[in-house]
């Protein structure tokens, strides 16, 4: 295998005991390049009075990594503006939240034209490139601008928005353009997939001959990889002690009560006001089984600086105290919030003790606790995953229970129905999804990538067939 350079916004490399919520891509990428002997190149996360495009270099559990830090004016343009407020919104279908402002996407362009200055000297010619997520998407354009012919991969982490969003963008047939500089592009569904299609091809131009998109002399591949779970890894927190002692814990807190969790990092993409609705249109509606469960919910904060956020906490604060006012009793609390995240070898513990998992986003591009959830379950007497439909993650755990979030009258039949799901479907459910998750986890989402990105580039002599409709 060819060394592998893997280039994300935020560099961090994922080790035992990491907190869950650091997100899938630590542990992901941590992966792949222990295999290649490569580099994982990005942000510090740092700040510094003056960008010099000074390196840090480091090894970390076998990862190499170098980072670069940024001024303040690059951290608030490029990553709290065109990235978190601009970018993040409208990938997840929030126009409502997006704001558009000049200098957010000079910050952009900036930032993307200093990392690739910053990481060129790097790059040796055998070296295969790939770039990570929506921070980076005009990387890939840089790097050919300079020279470089390496091959080049660039995955999107998130759900791609449909043409009618997207032309909201100012600058979005350039941006969008920029993509086709790759060689590889992959998603995590072929919804996604669809809807990038969709767009280059009315928007663009672009031909498509099979996954093939042709655009100016280029040929860009269009793959469909869901990101996996480090499944043995995970899994392996089971007999560590901090898993069995948050599973004891929780279970002795519970006071034989039913524990329904979710575990999500605060943002509103995650539909935690609707989940917190939904419960409360359970206990409305079920009286029966008021003071016979409870719900965890774990949400560490995340991006504080940005109003969105710290409206979204309010919002939380003041659903949970409502419904705690309205149903607790002197030895019971319906909703615990926490406002931290935890290790994930306590995470394991937790999923392991909940009868529930609610993983209801609104939109969301793959969403790992989906998979964590499943692979923590004990396969004997395992717990139901209430799933959104509108999760990457819903097109592979087909058998969850696959809700509508939007709906409070649909997730609180489906929390019911899960709290009394015989044994023997709860059983057949968990067995379908754990081969899922087991099958295509995190080395067989990085291989099925890298060997795309390895592949020769097809004969340009192939006919071309152009489809319209976002279909391929």
């Amino acid at each position: 295998m060819k060394r592998l350079i893997c280039i994300s916004n935020r560099v961090q490399a994922a080790s035992s005991g990491a907190s869950s919520n650091r997100g899938g891509l630590a542990v992901a990428l941590s992966a792949a390049l222990r295999e290649s002997n490569g580099i994982w190149f990005g942000w510090s996360g740092e700040q510094t009075d003056e960008f010099t495009g000074q390196i840090s270099f480091r090894r970390q559990d076998g990862v190499a990594t170098a980072t670069i830090d940024l001024e303040a004016q690059d951290i608030e343009e490029y990553y709290n503006g065109f990235a978190n407020r601009t970018l993040w919104p409208l990938f997840h279908y929030r126009l409502d939240l997006t704001e558009i402002a000049r200098d957010f996407a000079g910050g952009y362009a900036r930032v993307n034209q200093r990392f690739a200055e910053t990481v060129a000297p790097l790059i040796e010619p055998e070296d295969m490139i790939w770039v990570h997520d929506y921070h980076l998407m005009p990387l890939g354009q840089r790097l050919r601008e300079r020279g470089f012919s390496n091959r080049l991969g660039f995955f999107l982490h998130t759900p791609w928005p449909p043409a009618s969003l997207m032309m909201s963008l100012p600058g979005h047939k350039d941006l969008v353009k920029s993509l086709l500089s790759y060689d590889v592009i992959g998603f995590h569904t072929d919804e996604w997939r669809a809807s990038f299609i969709d767009y280059i091809v009315t928007h663009l131009g672009a031909e498509l001959d099979g996954d093939h998109a042709l655009l100016d002399g280029r040929s860009t591949r269009l793959l469909i990889c869901p990101i996996g779970l480090d499944t043995s890894e995970f899994t392996a927190a089971r007999d560590t002690p901090a898993a069995r002692s948050a599973q004891s814990r929780l279970i002795s807190s519970a006071v034989g009560r039913q524990v329904i969790v979710g575990v999500d990092r605060l943002d509103y993409s995650k539909g935690l006001q609707e989940r917190f609705m939904a419960y409360e249109q359970l206990l409305t509606t079920r009286p029966e089984l008021r003071e016979r469960l409870f719900l965890l919910q774990i949400a560490p904060p995340s991006r504080g600086d940005v109003p969105s956020y710290q409206q979204i906490r309010a919002e939380l604060n003041a659903l949970s105290g409502g419904i705690n006012g309205e149903f607790a009793s002197i030895d019971w609390v319906p909703v615990r919030y926490v406002n931290k995240g935890y290790a994930r070898e306590e995470l394991f513990g937790i999923y392991r003790a909940s009868r529930v998992g609610l993983v209801t986003p609104l939109r969301d591009g793959m969403n790992l606790v989906a998979k964590e959830y499943v692979a923590a379950q004990d396969p004997e007497d395992p717990g139901v995953l209430v799933l959104s439909r509108f999760a990457g993650a819903a097109a592979q755990l087909d058998a969850a229970l696959i809700i509508n979030p939007h709906s409070s009258e649909d997730m609180a039949d489906a929390i019911a129905r899960a709290l009394s799901m015989p044994l023997e479907e709860r059983r057949e459910r968990h067995a379908a999804m754990l081969a899922s998750v087991v099958k295509q986890d995190v080395r067989w989402w990085s291989a099925r990538f890298i060997a795309a990105l390895e592949a020769p580039e097809p004969s340009k002599d192939r006919p071309r067939l152009t489809l319209a409709g976002g279909q391929s």
